[in-house]
């Protein structure tokens, strides 16, 4: 093989390295994220190093936001103090970070009503399913969840630590 066709097969690789696409996982080492605040009325999610704003996004939340979440399928966003306690890499929504809802309260509430109090609670990006992306277009489109871009979600990711307090305003 000469050097000329060489060189050209060489530039060709890295074109197709380089084509592979990008990675959704980030790093951060910045300040600690030490809490979320997401007020549901304005939309509004806060990455807050003590109180220090870090980041700020616009959310998209369940289908019914107003009130606090109380059973499985009511399409409300919880309300009140959690933490973030998983996060799921392989997500139908890109990345997602889970919350701990329900919590005690939330549990002895919708048993009373004889009702589930759901879960699957999570900070998540986009569908990845393009079918389901249609109806992501439209204004709190989730089934409870907060949503935010694929570029926020990856950002997020990486700054939020399991065990990071979420408060959840109305």
């Amino acid at each position: 093989m000469d050097r000329r066709a060489f060189g050209l097969g060489a530039v060709a690789m890295l074109g197709v390295s380089g084509c592979a696409g990008r990675s959704k996982f980030k790093s951060y080492n910045g300040p600690e994220v030490t809490s979320v605040v997401i007020n549901k009325t304005d939309r509004r999610m806060y990455l807050l190093h003590h109180n220090q704003v870090l980041k700020e996004y616009r959310v998209d939340l369940g289908f019914a936001p107003s009130g606090h979440k109380q059973f499985r399928g009511d399409g409300r966003t919880p309300e009140g103090t959690y933490l973030i306690d998983r996060r799921n890499p392989n997500s139908s929504y890109h990345l997602s970070i889970g919350i701990s809802y329900p919590n005690e309260v939330d549990m002895a509430f919708a048993e009373a009503l004889g009702l589930e109090p759901g879960g699957d609670i999570f900070i998540h990006g986009e569908p990845n399913d393009s079918r389901q992306r249609r109806r992501a277009r439209k204004r709190d489109w989730t089934a409870g969840c907060i949503a935010v871009k694929n570029d926020e979600i990856e950002e997020i990711y990486a700054m939020v630590r399991d065990g990071t307090v979420i408060t959840l305003r109305p």
